[in-house]
Formats: C-alpha cells, structure tokens, sequence
C-alpha cells in the first residue's frame, strides 16, 4: 500500500520535504500555524492546513494517527516540537522525523520518542525526503538527478545466496558495490554468501530501485 506523510512547519526546509514527496508522487499533508505561510502555498501544495498542532484535538482532527511517516520541521520552537512529537506518536504514528537545532535537541527529542532527528546542516530536506520515500535503502549520494548510490537492507529472501545466484543486476538493473557489515566495507565477490546481518552498496537509477519499497 502507499504510504501517506504529513510534514508540520512548512519553513524553508519543511517545504523542501514537501516538494520533494509531491514530486515522487506521494500523499502529503502540510501543516504550518503561520496564515501568511499556507496563504503563500496554497496553490502548490493540494492538502494544506493552516493549524497548531499543539492545541487540543488538533491531531484527531486532522487524522493523523492514519498517517504513516511524519515530519516535524519546527526547530526554532522547541516545545512545539517536543509536544507534537509526544502527540504523535501517542496517536499512533509509526514513524516520527524531527528536524532539530542541535545535538543537544536531538538527545531530548530521542528520549521522548521520536524515531528519527536529523540536522539541516547535515541532511537536506530533499535528501530526507528521498530517504522516507524508500523502505529498504539509504541514499547516500546523488550522483545524477536519477542516478544515487544506496546502501540496502538484505531481504529475507537474499540470504544464504551469493550475487552470483540472485543475478540482481539482470534481474532489476542494480549494481552492487559492496558489501557493508558493521563499519566494516569491503568490494563485492560475486561468490560470497550473503548474510541478514550485511548491507550492500549499489548503484541505481529511482526505478531500478522501486522494487525495494
């Protein structure tokens, strides 16, 4: 089934994940408390509400325990972002994002359940967005606007095989790098035996990597 987002805050780095989903074809839903902001967008962005989702009821009313992934880009306020993310995943909300200040942020907002923090200077919005799109892989780098090199979780169905075997490179037009387990990185043998607890290191295009979602 697709899954279904929600990014609250909708500032510069909000509105680049927000792009970014749309541009993927995802369902969005963009919040900002800001009238001025969501007057702004209004006709870029389909499901758009001007709310704070800090106030009673407002989660409920916005049916967010039927969201999959959100996203909460409100940085520069804090307490905003620590009772939006308790609320959250209060109503049941598998996965949690929060854009943070700080690492100082980030331990807090760890200890209060959010599933993931990441900081702008490190991650952009577009490259968070990329990264939620996919269930399976990592994009570490862009190497064309299609081409990225990914690391990607070992399937069930992959273990006790070797990439001689799963000829994935036929099969679904990936390349495979090599091999992560732990910090460890080490080339690809088409013989080696794949274990669960390994990564691969690939290259591929965004369709070539759809079959992993």
């Amino acid at each position: 089934m697709k899954k279904s987002y929600a990014v609250f805050g909708l500032g510069r780095y909000g509105r680049a994940v927000v792009k970014e989903l749309l541009n993927n074809g995802a369902e969005v839903l963009a919040v900002d408390q800001d009238i001025k902001i969501v007057d702004e967008l209004v006709d870029e962005i389909p499901v758009l509400k001007c709310a704070d989702i800090t106030e009673p009821g407002v989660i409920e009313q916005l049916g967010i325990s039927d969201i999959d992934v959100v996203v909460i880009s409100m940085a520069k306020s804090f307490e905003a972002s620590i009772m939006a993310t308790m609320l959250c995943k209060e109503a049941g909300v598998s996965k949690v994002i929060v854009k943070c200040s700080d690492e100082a942020q980030c331990k807090i907002m760890k200890k209060i359940g959010a599933d993931e923090v990441i900081l702008p200077e490190t991650e952009s919005g577009t490259r968070l967005a990329k990264n939620i799109l996919s269930s399976g892989f990592i994009d570490i780098a862009d190497i064309t606007d299609n081409i990225s090199i990914l690391e990607i979780d070992i399937k069930s169905e992959w273990t006790g095989k070797t990439l001689r075997e799963l000829d994935l490179r036929k099969k679904y037009n990936i390349n495979i790098m090599a091999f992560k387990n732990g910090n460890q990185v080490v080339f690809a043998n088409p013989d080696v035996v794949i274990d669960e607890g390994m990564k691969m290191i690939a290259m591929a295009d965004k369709q070539s990597a759809a079959f992993l979602k």
